[in-house]
C-alpha cells in the first residue's frame, strides 16, 4: 500500500543554507587566482589608460620618494654657520635650516627630513631616477603577458609537432626526438641566455627566442605520452581503415584528445615563463632598459634595500610571486577538473 505523501509541505532554505550552498560551490572554484590574474590582464592590456604617469620618464628631484602612506624620517640637527664634512650627519647651515623654519637661528636644534614623506602624486613611490613605481609595474604586467603569449605560441608549438611526430611513427623518430629533448633540458637555460646576450645584443626577441628553446621540450614529452595511448585506439583504428592521411589523423583524431592535457601544462608553464624572463631580466639579460620588467625592477632597487628604499623592488616582486602562485593555482585546479582521475567529486 503507497504511502500518503500529500501533507508533507517541505520547507524553503533559510538564508543562512543559501549562503552556505553557495560558499560550497565557490569553494570549488578558483575565484582568487582568476580574479588576481584578471587584474594582471587589465594592467596589462589597459596600461596606457591605468599608469598615471610615464614609466619610462623620471624627474632626479623627485627620486625615492617613499609610498603614499609613509610619513617620511626626520632627525634634530643643530643649526651652524658654516658645516664641514665630518659634522654633515648632525649639523645643518643656516641657509639650509631657513627653509625649514624661516627663525631659526645658529645654535637652535630644528627637525631635518633625512628621508621625504610619501605623496598621493606617487602611490607607490619612487625609484632612483624619480620614475613612479605604480606605472612601471602596471606595465611591466603588458610585458610578462607578451612574453609568455608569444612563447607559449612558438615554442609550444613546435613542442606539440615533435610529440605527435615522435609518438605517432615510433622507432627511430621516437628515439631521436626524445633525446634531443633530453640534451636540450640539460643545457642550462642562464648559460643559452647569457651567450645570444653577449653575440646577438639584448633585446626582447632574444629572450621570447631562448624561452621558446627551453618550453618545447616539455610539451613534447607530455604530447607524446599521450600519442601513445591515443593512437591504438578503435576511433584512430577506423580513420586508417578509411584512408585517411597520416596528417588528418594526427592533427584532426588525435590532437583533440592531447586538449586537456595541453591546457594543464600551458597554464602551469606560463607562470614558468614569467618566472624565468624575471630572473634572466634580474641579471640584466632580459629586457633592455629603460623599458619596464618586473625582473629588471627588482635588480635596480637591490642596491638600495640596506639604505631603507624597500619598495623599488619590493612591488615589482610582489607582482612576480602574486601572478606566479595564481597560475600555478589555476593549473592545479584545472587538472583536477580536466582529469577524471584526480577530479574531487562531492
Amino acid at each position: 500500500m503507497a504511502a500518503d505523501l500529500s501533507g508533507i509541505v517541505i520547507a524553503p532554505p533559510t538564508f543562512g543554507e543559501k549562503v552556505a550552498g553557495i560558499y560550497r560551490k565557490l569553494k570549488r572554484l578558483p575565484v582568487i587566482p582568476v580574479f588576481l590574474l584578471s587584474l594582471v590582464v587589465i594592467a596589462g592590456l589597459f596600461a596606457p589608460v591605468l599608469a598615471p604617469h610615464d614609466p619610462e620618464k623620471g624627474d632626479l628631484r623627485e627620486r625615492n620618494i617613499p609610498p603614499a602612506w609613509s610619513s617620511g624620517e626626520s632627525e634634530p640637527k643643530t643649526v651652524v654657520e658654516r658645516m664641514s664634512i665630518n659634522d654633515r650627519a648632525t649639523s645643518v647651515t643656516l641657509s639650509d635650516a631657513k627653509k625649514v623654519n624661516p627663525d631659526a637661528q645658529i645654535g637652535d636644534q630644528i627637525d631635518i627630513y633625512t628621508r621625504p614623506a610619501g605623496s598621493t602624486k606617487f602611490l607607490l613611490g619612487t625609484d632612483h631616477l624619480g620614475r613612479d613605481v605604480l606605472s612601471r609595474v602596471i606595465y611591466g604586467a603588458r610585458i610578462s603577458l607578451l612574453v609568455s603569449i608569444v612563447t607559449l605560441a612558438v615554442g609550444g608549438s613546435i613542442g606539440v609537432t615533435m610529440g605527435l611526430m615522435a609518438g605517432w611513427y615510433g622507432g627511430a623518430m621516437d628515439e631521436f626526438l626524445m633525446r634531443l629533448v633530453d640534451i636540450k633540458l640539460a643545457i642550462p637555460l642562464i648559460l643559452i641566455a647569457l651567450v645570444l646576450v653577449i653575440t646577438l645584443g639584448q633585446s626582447l626577441w632574444i629572450i621570447v627566442t631562448v624561452l621558446c628553446l627551453f618550453i618545447w621540450p616539455r610539451f613534447a614529452r607530455q604530447v607524446r605520452g599521450e600519442v601513445l595511448q591515443l593512437k591504438h585506439m578503435d576511433y584512430v583504428s577506423l580513420a586508417k581503415v578509411s584512408g585517411a592521411s597520416t596528417a588528418r589523423i594526427l592533427f584532426i583524431h588525435i590532437f583533440p584528445g592531447t586538449i586537456n592535457t595541453l591546457i594543464v601544462v600551458a597554464t602551469l608553464q606560463v607562470g614558468i615563463v614569467i618566472l624565468l624572463e624575471s630572473t634572466l631580466s634580474f641579471l640584466g639579460a632580459g629586457v633592455p632598459p629603460p623599458t619596464p620588467a618586473w625582473g629588471s625592477m627588482v635588480s635596480d632597487g637591490r642596491d638600495k634595500l640596506a639604505g631603507g628604499v624597500w619598495w623599488i623592488s619590493t612591488f615589482p616582486g610582489l607582482a612576480i610571486m602574486i601572478t606566479v602562485m595564481s597560475l600555478n593555482l589555476f593549473g592545479d585546479w584545472l587538472r583536477d577538473t580536466l582529469d577524471p582521475r584526480l577530479r574531487q567529486l562531492e
